[in-house]
């Protein structure tokens, strides 16, 4: 076995790889800058002039999602509690399909720039569009957070580089072509960046198959460990994975990244409904394939350590989980230059994607929700003006929440993004579905909904993470540790026997810590803060929805013939379409939505018509 005192270092052709990456997304962003209309009004910075084509969009909006979250997260996820995390990435493309059915009907007819503009629309009061506003920016801040430090932890594995210095590099190239290109240049460098991100992870898996013993070994190491543990249809909602919260949970609490600015800006850079279908039927399946590499990844991990004999996160040469791939690339690749760098540059890409991403949104949340509605009358050159420079301002906000996330230790980066973002996504996600198909929605209700359902959710997964008495789900028994020799643990100038001895000793405790069987239950609050975190989002929607109905219910409701039809869907036709027509018209409620197509339409040309201001007729006026 190598000797893991002394870590391979990344040689020149690795740093030359990565730096090339970071100049070519760069580049992306100067070009858009001064091409073009150089982004001189906010539908061109913002989207892309309605205008973008289908497959860079979709590529775009599947490599938002596909940050360090995945790169880290969803291997560490496998090699420390097994495969059954596969499931979530069936879940995550059941909701991007059920988006066709809500957003896209919904969303792209409106011409809407911000999602959050719908809930004024919806209500007629700018106060819900200023709630669901300022949950949509705090998950998206948080979100990125998270994004952040997934890089950062890893060249502090494999480079010993300070965990700031690569989150701050990180941050300030994402912040220089978000602010300079607009929405085209985040499209077309998620475009590039998602190539780089294939070829990383790519590599990963057909090195580690041919170290191994091909792709059969792979799979027979990993159910020698329990790895392969498919199949758990417990209903205890306590249990940190099974079938029914990895799918119906992960489904539930994701429909909110549906209505997420990022995903709309998306939707709404085409031109047509039928193209923003096709932009989720290719996310969905694009999705679950990339997500299912991804776990597949942490098989490998796990045949890759059995197969040199050492579990290094067991030893305690690494201390976080999401540090086992960087740690396997670096002694896999240690004699092919280049390739070490290749897989940090997909890392940094795959980040770079969602963090432009989530600050183009930000920018546009900015601009239409904080801005314009108290200044109507700005002009496009100012209103883009302040676009890009919030981009700098969240940029350092992200930055600032990575330092704190950097202070939970041992937890996968999936389960980070579970806990901390379900309170703003769940209680968001439930504004939305209550306001879409609730005929007896109204502000009041939305309001304490929202607050309430964000609040009680916000404290479960503070409770979750931070709680010094919650026993957790222990991690499967770490792999082969025959051939390790810890440092500062072994004297290696004693005598054989002792020195095996302790290693013996050592790794006696090591183990129990993984695999021991709880002695005792939760008790307390710990109890509520027990339940999976898979849960919490979907916990997060169906509180607020509750909430925001019995208070319509006690307050006043609106009568059916008075709402505005534009603004709501029957979910009869929309999610229960096996229904007997009978049965789906009763779910209308006496809302008569046989109107909605001739008022949208109506809408739709009044839209077209009004002016675009640009940069020329600024300069006339």
């Amino acid at each position: 076995m190598e000797d893991t005192q002394d870590i391979p270092s990344l040689k020149l052709a690795d740093f030359l790889v990565f730096v090339a990456a970071l100049l070519i997304s760069l580049s992306i962003g100067v070009y858009y800058a001064l091409s073009g209309g150089r982004q001189k009004t906010t539908k061109e910075y913002l989207l892309g002039n309605r205008n973008m084509t289908i497959i860079p969009v979709g590529l775009s909006l599947m490599v938002s999602y596909e940050s360090s979250i995945m790169m880290l997260g969803f291997p560490a996820e496998v090699y420390t509690y097994g495969i059954m995390f596969w499931w979530f990435t069936i879940g995550f493309m059941l909701a991007q399909l059920i988006a066709i059915r809500i957003v896209v009907p919904l969303i792209h007819p409106l011409r809407v720039t911000s999602v959050y503009e719908y809930l004024e629309l919806r209500y007629n009061n700018r106060l819900p569009r200023q709630i669901g506003t300022g949950m949509g920016m705090l998950y998206t801040i948080f979100y990125m957070g998270v994004v952040l430090y997934g890089p950062g932890t890893a060249l502090e594995a494999v480079a010993n580089l300070p965990l700031w210095i690569s989150m701050v590099v990180i941050a300030l190239a994402a912040v220089i072509y978000t602010a300079i290109g607009g929405i085209k240049a985040v499209i077309w460098t998620d475009v590039f960046q998602c190539v780089v991100m294939y070829c990383g992870i790519a590599g990963i898996i057909i090195k580690g198959c041919m170290v191994v013993g091909g792709f059969g070994r792979v799979f027979e190491i990993n159910g020698e460990y329990g790895r392969l543990n498919y199949f758990n249809f417990d209903f205890d909602p306590t249990v940190r994975h099974t079938f029914w919260n990895l799918l119906i949970g992960t489904s539930t609490r994701l429909v909110y990244l549906t209505f997420n600015q990022t995903t709309i800006q998306r939707v709404c850079a085409v031109p047509t409904k039928r193209d923003a279908t096709k932009i989720f039927l290719f996310a969905g399946p694009a999705f679950f394939l990339t997500f299912s590499i991804a776990t597949f990844e942490g098989l490998v991990a796990v045949a890759y350590f059995h197969s040199i004999g050492c579990d290094p996160l067991a030893t305690g040469q690494i201390k976080n989980p999401n540090q086992i791939i960087p740690y396997m690339v670096i002694w896999l690749f240690k004699d092919t230059p280049g390739m070490s760098g290749l897989f940090m540059a997909s890392l940094f890409c795959a980040s770079l994607s969602t963090l432009s991403s989530g600050l183009s949104s930000l920018s546009a949340q900015t601009v239409e929700d904080m801005v314009k509605p108290f200044w109507p009358n700005i002009s496009d050159r100012k209103a883009t003006t302040i676009a890009k420079l919030s981009v700098l301002f969240y940029g350092s906000l992200s930055l600032a929440v990575s330092f704190m996330i950097a202070n939970i230790e041992g937890m996968p980066l999936s389960q980070i993004t579970g806990q901390m973002l379900s309170a703003f996504g769940g209680a968001s996600g439930g504004m939305f579905l209550y306001s879409i198909f609730c005929p007896w929605a109204n502000k009041k209700g939305v309001i304490i909904g929202g607050i309430f359902g964000m609040i009680f959710i916000f404290w479960i997964g503070i409770g979750k993470s931070f709680s010094t008495t919650l026993i957790k789900e222990p991690r499967l028994p770490p792999v082969s540790l025959g051939y390790c020799h810890l440092r500062d643990s072994i004297n290696v100038t004693s005598d054989v026997t002792n020195t095996t001895e302790l290693f013996n000793a050592t790794m006696t405790t090591m183990v129990t810590e993984f695999h021991e069987p709880l002695a005792h239950q939760n008790e307390g609050l710990d109890r509520l803060y027990s339940v999976s975190y898979q849960w919490i989002g979907a916990m997060g929607i169906f509180t607020t929805i509750i909430v925001a109905s019995l208070v319509s219910i006690v307050t006043e409701r609106p009568k059916p013939e008075t709402i505005d039809v534009r603004y709501m869907l029957p979910i009869g036709e929309q999610l229960l379409p096996f229904l007997p027509k009978a049965a789906k018209q009763f779910l209308h409620f006496r809302v008569p939505f046989e109107k909605r197509e001739e008022l949208l339409r109506k809408s739709i040309e009044i839209k077209d018509k009004e002016p675009v201001e640009t940069m020329e007729m600024i300069s006339s006026k």
